[in-house]
């Protein structure tokens, strides 16, 4: 019975300990953020309002027409490999320089880099070796300073062949890198 008293003494104790120290209370400060504008504030104009920019010399649908047309050149050229290689040639290597040169020009694009093979080998083996294609452009992109962040890959294989048949003229079309813009 003696030991019952000792512990429900040292609850109660506990417990008055507990409820003297209880949660200390912090005080809250408001902090005054900025305040939203006011209608007098806000600057309205006309959509006929003509907007001095550096570089814009009136007609605002050429700069989006002629991006355009840089893209689709930047898309069109394309790399080529020889048989079962995945190794960039002299003009590989030179389309990849022009690649890289208009990737710095435009630091919020990023590309994709899709390789590709000609229909001879297994499915798997033509998978690998498209990623192979496509690490190596890659690879060579970051080289010439292009963030590798800005640049994903992606092997076809042969399931997208630019031209169909067989024969030697057909296979070299096929054994390729494409290269896409994402944006940013």
């Amino acid at each position: 019975m003696r030991n019952a008293e000792r512990v429900v003494g040292l609850i109660a104790l506990v417990s008055l300990i507990f409820f003297i120290s209880g949660c200390a209370k912090r005080g809250v400060q408001q902090v005054e953020g900025p305040t939203p504008p006011s209608q007098e504030e806000v600057i309205t104009g006309t959509p006929d309002m003509e907007l001095d920019m550096p570089g814009s010399e009136g007609d605002v649908s050429a700069a989006p027409q002629a991006m355009e047309e840089e893209i689709a050149k930047f898309e069109q050229d394309k790399i080529y490999f020889d048989f079962d290689k995945f190794n960039l040639t002299a003009d590989a290597r030179k389309v990849l320089a022009e690649k890289a040169s208009f990737l710095n020009a435009h630091p919020n694009l990023n590309v994709r880099i899709e390789g590709h093979c000609d229909e001879r080998g297994t499915r798997e083996y033509n998978l690998a070796l498209g990623e192979r294609r496509a690490k190596s452009a890659q690879d060579y992109l970051v080289f010439l300073g292009i963030n590798p962040e800005r640049i994903s890959i992606i092997s076809y294989g042969e399931e997208r062949p630019l031209e169909t048949g067989s024969g030697e003229e057909a296979w070299k079309l096929n054994r390729r890198a494409e290269f896409r813009i994402l944006g940013n």
